[in-house]
């Protein structure tokens, strides 16, 4: 079998989707015979893998609060002043 680098550049873009379980069953085994003979894309694949783990093992940053309308009110109005001052 005949590996054309101009392939790679194709199951490199639905990896993600294939790893999600997002593509149709057809796409699926493209990339699956692909990957029968593809070091590189196997390599890749393995690479994505351990990154979604550890993505995944991380804990999401806390999130500030929501703005108070009068915190609102402040940010405007200094985003504003910043406008004006620039204007001359």
């Amino acid at each position: 079998m005949k590996h054309e680098h101009a392939d790679c550049k194709e199951i490199f873009a639905l990896l993600s989707e294939y790893l999600d379980a997002e593509l149709d069953p057809a796409s699926c085994s493209e990339i699956e015979k692909h990957l029968k003979d593809c070091q590189p894309c196997i390599e890749f694949l393995n690479s994505l893998k351990r990154t979604v783990r550890l993505c995944g093992s991380c804990a999401p940053p806390d999130q500030p609060a929501p703005l108070t309308p009068a915190q609102k009110d402040q940010l405007l109005q200094a985003y504003r002043r910043s406008m004006a001052a620039r204007k001359g």
